[in-house]
């Protein structure tokens, strides 16, 4: 059960790892783009070149649906980066239903653990298998595994290091659990859980009276989607990627404040330093880098 290219590197370690795969849960097709043609899940996509049977309900509870999956007969149910299952689908398979999670649990439960880990400056993330149970993201660990975050890593780049140690923890997992080969560890209690909820758009405007490496930090952890952004000209910039210097911004130029030569360089001023754009977006035109963009701009 998935939907995203997250969900389809499991799927893919799975099939390539010779489990009998009887069938595939994922999103209904959405109409999207100019034409709102039909879009299919990756998950999707995938399945059907690779000859699975694809399950696409609108509602998880439809009894059409749990019918048709109870006729499966599954031994084990796998969810990736899928929405949240009733009881009655969670509950229905002899071996129970396995989720991989982005993050080190019990930290950053919830939809966004990527952005979310990133935006707090986190040196470390990693991917963690657990049964499901009632309440979202608390289930017994089964295992984890750690992944290094670099300085420059965007949300972009853990994703792609967790999609593919994760691919390879829950192939690890499916065959402790075919063998019965596992020790269940109940999550450690802590009492400042780290938090990962769903990203709205107002969370990523920029405010320029934080910290330099705050606005770093949020910036890599939206990039590539959903995007920080902040306002030129009236008009919104999405940054993708940028630098920073951290330095005193002088009594003149308050933060928000922008700096440019109007050839190769755009800088804007935080509490305590620069952020220097690099690879931005400006309203109503394409993705480019900023040197690209000035020739094509008057500020």
């Amino acid at each position: 059960m998935g939907t995203p290219d997250f969900a389809v590197a499991s799927l893919n370690a799975l099939f390539e790892a010779g489990y009998n795969i009887i069938g595939v849960v994922t999103a209904a097709d959405k109409p999207a783009g100019r034409g709102q043609k039909l879009q299919e899940s990756a998950v999707k996509k995938y399945a059907v070149e690779k000859g699975l049977k694809v399950l696409q309900p609108l509602k998880l509870k439809d009894p059409e649906f749990i019918e048709e999956l109870k006729s499966l007969n599954a031994d084990l149910q796998v969810v990736v980066a899928f929405r949240m299952l009733p009881e009655v689908v969670w509950d229905m398979p002899a071996k129970g239903t396995i989720n991989l999670h982005g993050s080190l649990l019990p930290h950053y439960r919830g939809a966004a653990p990527i952005n979310h880990a990133i935006i707090n400056g986190e040196k470390e993330s990693g991917v963690t298998t657990f049964f499901l149970k009632h309440e979202i993201d608390t289930g017994d660990v089964i295992f984890a595994e750690k992944v290094a975050i670099a300085d420059d890593d965007t949300a972009g780049d853990l994703h792609d290091k967790l999609m593919a140690t994760g691919a390879a923890l829950l192939v690890k997992t499916v065959k402790a659990v075919e063998e019965n080969n596992y020790t269940e560890q109940p999550q450690p209690m802590s009492a400042e859980l780290k938090h990962a909820p769903k990203i709205f758009k107002e969370f990523c405007l920029i405010d320029w009276n934080q910290p330099v490496k705050t606005v770093y930090n949020l910036i890599r952890g939206l990039s590539p989607y959903p995007t920080a952004f902040t306002l030129l000209n009236g008009k919104s910039i999405k940054i993708f990627k940028a630098d920073y210097e951290e330095t005193e911004i002088g009594q003149e130029t308050i933060a928000g404040d922008f700096i440019t030569d109007g050839k190769t360089f755009l800088k804007f001023a935080a509490r305590d330093g620069f952020i220097l754009l690099l690879d931005v977006q400006y309203e109503g035109k394409k993705r480019m880098m900023v040197d690209e963009f000035l020739r094509g701009m008057r500020l």
